[in-house]
């Protein structure tokens, strides 16, 4: 019992050795914070002052210097410096009569004038020679871009009538090989109705004399007591299934005839749409090509314009 109230008592000792530690520790962070933040404010503080010090000399600087005060003229070190000489020049309004500081005959600015005047003229030659050569300058660089705007000006109407030249080509290849191709399309029609008429002639041809009206078929004389007498006074022409093989054929071709003209009609219609297509087509060029043509006439009228009215200026 005694020892495990010992070890309580340890334990109690270290968790209280553990608390006060803790603790401790707490209290020198907070120390050390509160440390940091001092030496912060204290940095703080000496910046304000100084930057309160900065202020108040630029002040003084500007708006407190000693030459702005009312009896700094009786204390100015560069008084007889700043001070006018008795007499400036002969136009001195200070050189009065009374004052004996001009006679008559005197010329103090000759000097000084005549090397103004000699400034002057040359100074004036100098600028009339810069604005001579500024002139030439300016001339030699106006007349450069106006060969350049011509040569591009050539160059463009040049590839204008390029492109037109290969256009008006292209136009008449693609109608060359247009009637070309229906020069072909009319000469294998009319192949085809030579053959067609040809076959119909055939055809004709062998009806008739394999028909009953050439060969004389003997069903239609056969007697009504004896289908082995044949009667030629009372032959009255075909029987019935020769002449619906007839009119059956006589349908076969109608419809054949027919189905030749329809599509003949949709050729023909074929034909006409690309003709009118290759009208219409021609027609669009032409227009976009006077279109160009109104265009590149009115810029050139523009830019002649605007040269002339440039030339006039200068």
């Amino acid at each position: 019992v005694d020892k495990d109230a010992l070890d309580a008592q340890v334990k109690e000792r270290k968790i209280q050795e553990a608390a006060e530690k803790a603790e401790h520790e707490r209290f020198a962070h907070d120390m050390k914070k509160n440390d940091k933040l001092m030496c912060l404010l204290e940095e703080r503080q000496k910046n304000e002052i100084k930057d309160l010090n900065k202020a108040l000399n630029e002040f003084h600087r500007n708006f407190q210097r000693p030459e702005t005060r009312r009896e700094f003229d009786l204390n100015d070190p560069q008084a007889l410096k700043k001070d006018r000489p008795a007499r400036v020049s002969d136009d001195d309004p200070r050189c009065t009569i009374s004052s004996m500081q001009k006679f008559m005959g005197e010329d103090l600015n000759y000097d000084q004038r005549m090397k103004f005047q000699k400034e002057q003229l040359r100074e004036w030659s100098l600028q009339q020679q810069k604005d001579w050569k500024n002139a030439l300058a300016d001339q030699k660089l106006a007349d450069d871009l106006y060969d350049k705007f011509r040569i591009e000006l050539d160059r463009k109407i040049m590839e204008e009538q390029r492109k037109e030249e290969e256009s008006r080509r292209a136009v008449c290849t693609a109608t060359k090989n247009f009637n070309r191709i229906q020069a072909a399309e009319l000469d294998h029609k009319n192949e085809l109705e030579k053959a067609q008429k040809i076959k119909d002639d055939m055809d004709e041809i062998t009806c008739l004399l394999r028909g009953d009206f050439l060969s004389e078929n003997p069903n239609q004389a056969i007697s009504p007591w004896s289908k082995h007498k044949v009667l030629v006074n009372r032959w009255k022409g075909m029987n019935q299934e020769q002449l619906m093989a007839i009119r059956e054929f006589q349908k076969e071709q109608a419809l054949d005839r027919k189905r030749v003209r329809e599509q003949e009609r949709r050729r023909d219609a074929e034909w006409d749409r690309q003709r009118l297509q290759a009208a219409r087509a021609q027609l669009l060029w032409e227009r976009h090509q006077q279109r160009q043509n109104q265009q590149q006439r009115r810029d050139l009228d523009f830019v002649n314009a605007e040269l002339s009215q440039e030339q006039k200026a200068k």
